[in-house]
């Protein structure tokens, strides 16, 4: 049974070294993999010497990253985690034996639970964390506590089945609403969250890439579920058609009158549309069966294969 670890980094020379010696001495049987995102420091070369098997992915971006992992490399576990020194090695064995015993196909490493709130004090990152983890519970019926976590674990069934779209920090969100959706087993373990050390820098820019996180959320929500989205479309629709179409139904009513033909012609118009975006919800709603059914098929051909090997 192999287990990798795999260490996302762009300009860590601060605490790349920590990070993989760390995991070295938790994790010793463990290949090690630190993928350089065109650092302008000299993070490649010390991870190197720390011990690290160390590949370049030039195309900028967590999710252009975590792409090239998954489908560079093999393995029965694949435990992922910053390499900016924030979260402990010392979890690692959990996060594989749950992996390796098949008790979940992806471990989350929960900070919120723990003592991320306290450690970190960058302005609004607590607001958003709770905002994002508030919408996704909503809108996917989940009750998931850390949706952004940068510490997790994964079988060989998810890494290799997750379509990835992400390009940036998106790519957790998308991690954890595509597993609620295709019904993976899930397990968190609340981990000890440490603030980034002094001379260690955040790439995370609250305002952009929160903006980024919540249109990936919206996106996510039309993808995934598209009969909700699109019914609340309609209904928006429907209301806005409503307040127009009662003045003049009750103006009728009271004086016999029809008045303002040119808005009855644009409501009918708005209620056709309201209709239509309707049904295309439920068109989208089928096909997604279909995805899911086409995806289980897919996970049972890996299975075999992976026998097989």
């Amino acid at each position: 049974m192999k287990t990798v670890i795999l260490i996302p980094c762009y300009n860590e020379a601060s605490t790349i070294e920590k990070v993989v010696s760390d995991f070295k001495k938790c994790m010793p049987h463990a290949d090690i993999y630190v993928y350089d995102n065109n650092s302008t420091d000299n993070t490649a070369e010390i991870a190197e010497r720390a011990g690290a098997i160390v590949r370049h992915e030039y195309r900028q971006g967590k999710g252009n990253v975590v792409r090239s992992m998954f489908h560079d490399i093999t393995a029965d576990c694949y435990i992922m985690v910053d390499g900016d020194d924030t979260y402990p090695a010392e979890a690692a064995a959990e996060f594989e034996e749950i992996i390796l015993n098949k008790r979940a196909d992806m471990v989350i490493g929960d900070r919120l639970s723990s003592t991320y709130f306290e450690e970190n004090d960058r302005r609004f990152h607590n607001s958003g964390n709770k905002f994002v983890r508030n919408s996704i519970n909503t809108f996917f019926k989940s009750d998931l506590h850390d949706i952004m976590t940068g510490m997790r674990a994964f079988n060989y069934s998810f890494v290799k089945s997750f379509p990835i779209r992400s390009k940036e920090f998106e790519i957790e969100t998308e991690m954890s609403v595509f597993a609620l959706m295709n019904n993976f087993k899930i397990k968190e373990i609340p981990i000890d969250y440490r603030d980034r050390k002094e001379g260690s820098e955040s790439k995370l820019n609250t305002y952009s890439d929160g903006m980024k996180v919540i249109r990936m959320i919206f996106a996510l929500i039309r993808d995934k579920r598209p009969l909700m989205y699109f019914s609340v479309a309609s209904l928006i629709l429907l209301i806005i058609a409503a307040i127009y179409f009662f003045p003049i139904l009750f103006r009728f009513f009271s004086t016999g009158q029809v008045l303002k033909i040119p808005t009855l012609i644009v409501i009918s118009t708005v209620v056709i549309i309201a209709a239509c975006t309707f049904f295309v919800g439920v068109i989208l709603h089928v096909l997604n069966h279909h995805h899911a059914e086409e995806l289980e098929r897919h996970l049972i051909l890996l299975n075999e294969l992976k026998k097989e090997e």
